[in-house]
């Protein structure tokens, strides 16, 4: 990936090259540590703790293509930390557990990079107002009632035509990745 060139020696600007391979991988990193925090905040300051970690750690990676997996383990081990600040928590899962599902979830990092290609892909091909609908059905604090009262419909109907967007969305989504594998 190209960096900003410093001016007087034509190399990359590692800072902006940190940040262009985050941007990234972020969405497949976030969808890591969900698969393993119970809580959207806890997945919040793994993030942050993720990101400030490698970002220290940024000068040590000799091969900017292993960035994926590199992060990967940084994120890893800031879930085990993150596991053991809110070990009085009664919803956190056993320290084994916890290194099996990140195994597993870093396994799975490329099939979650073309799941989320895909639904990209899909969300572009709905029709403007339902696709603005879908995303922000999802934003931050926001709830099926405030959308309804701002689109003048009643919760209920919202709802089936959140789900009938869901079920477009998988259908869509599953012949891309068909598709993709063949």
């Amino acid at each position: 990936m190209a960096g900003i060139s410093n001016q007087e020696d034509n190399t990359p600007d590692p800072h902006e090259t940190f940040l262009r391979l985050w941007t990234h991988h972020e969405p497949e990193l976030r969808a890591y540590v969900r698969s393993c925090c119970p809580k959207a905040q806890e997945v919040d300051d793994v993030m942050q703790e993720v990101s400030v970690a490698a970002l220290r750690k940024f000068s040590t990676l000799d091969d900017h293509s292993a960035f994926g997996p590199w992060a990967c383990l940084i994120a890893r081990y800031e879930l085990l930390s993150a596991r053991r600040r809110y070990a009085r928590d009664r919803l956190v899962l056993a320290e084994d557990i916890v290194e099996l599902l990140a195994d597993e979830g870093a396994q799975e990092l490329p099939l979650r990079h073309q799941q989320l290609q895909a639904l990209d892909h899909c969300i572009e091909k709905l029709p403007r107002e339902r696709r603005e609908l879908a995303v922000a059905a999802y934003a931050r604090d926001t709830t099926i009632r405030k959308m309804a009262a701002q689109l003048k419909r009643t919760e209920g109907s919202l709802y089936q035509l959140l789900a009938r967007t869901r079920k477009e969305l998988h259908r869509c989504m599953e012949q891309k990745l068909a598709g993709a594998e063949s």
